[in-house]
């Protein structure tokens, strides 16, 4: 880990404020702003430094040789997305397969801008049953922003504004809202 938090810190100058509570061994993770594939590393360095499992879900075809023993070492869990599959259901059920697994998402679908969420984090983990952990990365700052578990209601609408909130101000590597 050292030489890790060495190039995160004193190279990349970025820091961490917060803290994943490991206790905590299922969850959804969503980061916001996503506007850059440099998301990706400093996300790889946040993982490392955090001591955690942190996973993410591909198309299974990611899996086959010769790289899938990479993206099962990353925390991968190959997912099927032939059309008319319930994607919902499909990664809930991999949450219910495993002893750990914290599935990092981008609400946002995509690094382009967009005016609204998606809401697959949402229904994931309210059918997973386990909690949101807000995560922004702030290029302004440096800093990967690591926000208290938050529980779904079941008021998708109200708990989308409340998670909002801690995105205001954040920054991501291209500023999509200039």
């Amino acid at each position: 880990m050292g030489l890790s938090k060495f190039i995160f810190n004193n190279i990349l100058e970025w820091k961490i404020e917060g803290e994943m509570d490991p206790t905590i061994k299922k969850a959804v993770i969503i980061v916001v702003p996503h506007t850059s594939w440099h998301d990706f590393y400093i996300g790889v360095f946040t993982r490392k430094l955090l001591g955690v499992e942190i996973n993410f879900v591909a198309k299974k075809e990611l899996f086959s040789w010769p790289f899938g023993w990479y993206f099962k070492w990353m925390g991968g869990a190959s997912l099927d997305r032939t059309p008319g599959q319930n994607k919902v259901e499909a990664i809930a059920e991999i949450f219910r397969n495993k002893k750990e697994f914290r599935l990092t998402l981008a609400p946002e679908g995509t690094r382009k801008k967009v005016t609204v969420w998606k809401t697959g984090y949402y229904y994931i983990a309210q059918q997973a049953q386990v909690p949101i952990f807000p995560v922004a990365f702030d290029y302004a700052t440096k800093t990967v922003k690591i926000n208290p578990p938050f529980y779904p209601t079941g008021d998708i609408e109200a708990d989308t504004q409340i998670l909002k909130t801690y995105y205001v101000g954040v920054k991501g590597r291209v500023d999509r809202y200039s």
